[in-house]
């Protein structure tokens, strides 16, 4: 059974939260406030955390950052609540490296099928899953490890999945709506900018000039593209 941790403030929604997902199979567990949320988080025993922005004490932003710096924290799956349905307010939270979001008002059956989308991405593949190179990038699927030029590099969830497409088709293009469907699962909304800020962050992780990409391209109108290897052809 996985164990989820709702951060909200208001008491009403957690518990209509607690009683839904409880009700199919999750264990779930309340923080009302962001110190109290991040410091049940550091005891351990966490699938995954749905995140309020708008919180007492520290907001959901500063949460997440704390949670993306902890060694032990870092590849927690995180899906953010933004009250405004702001798009910068998503884009803030997907550059700090919250796995996905859900702008309020939002149906109890829709945040659902987001968790069950991130806790499926966050699952161990197979051992026999083999090891992924292109441009530089090694990708372990078995032990969800990623280095570039033998340099260990920390991912979320997300990021890992997007990075392990791009790899596995090196030297082909993947398309966005491929990518926008592993960022999001199926049921991606029409926030499409949410994988242009995934791929931004991993070219930023990745080492890669954003003026000048070598390992993540862009093929305009189409997709991304990692090189088969260093420096292969295609745009910015």
């Amino acid at each position: 059974m996985h164990t989820v941790l709702v951060v909200d403030d208001d008491p009403g929604l957690a518990e209509l939260l607690a009683e839904y997902l409880g009700g199919r199979g999750y264990q779930v567990e309340v923080a009302a406030d962001g110190p109290a949320g991040l410091a049940r988080l550091r005891r351990g025993g966490v699938d995954l955390c749905v995140l309020d922005v708008m919180l007492p004490g520290m907001d959901g932003f500063e949460v997440l950052g704390a949670v993306r710096r902890d060694e032990g924290l870092r590849r927690l799956p995180v899906v953010m609540l933004t009250a405004r349905g702001d798009d910068m307010d998503r884009i803030v939270g997907l550059e700090l490296g919250a796995d996905d979001y859900l702008p309020k008002p939002f149906n109890p059956r829709e945040l659902l099928a987001r968790v069950k989308a991130v806790l499926r991405r966050a699952q161990a593949p197979s051992p026999e899953d083999p090891v992924l190179t292109g441009a530089g990038i090694r990708v372990d699927p078995a032990r969800r490890e990623v280095t570039v030029d033998g340099q260990p590099v920390e991912l979320t969830t997300t990021e890992f999945d997007l990075l392990r497409a791009l790899v596995a088709a090196a030297g082909r293009v993947v398309p966005r709506d491929r990518l926008m469907e592993l960022a999001r699962g199926e049921e991606w909304a029409s926030f499409e900018r949410s994988v242009d800020v995934h791929v931004s962050h991993l070219r930023r992780k990745l080492g890669d000039d954003p003026r000048s990409p070598e390992r993540i391209k862009t093929v305009r109108g189409v997709g991304y593209m990692v090189p088969a290897q260093r420096g292969g052809a295609g745009g910015p």
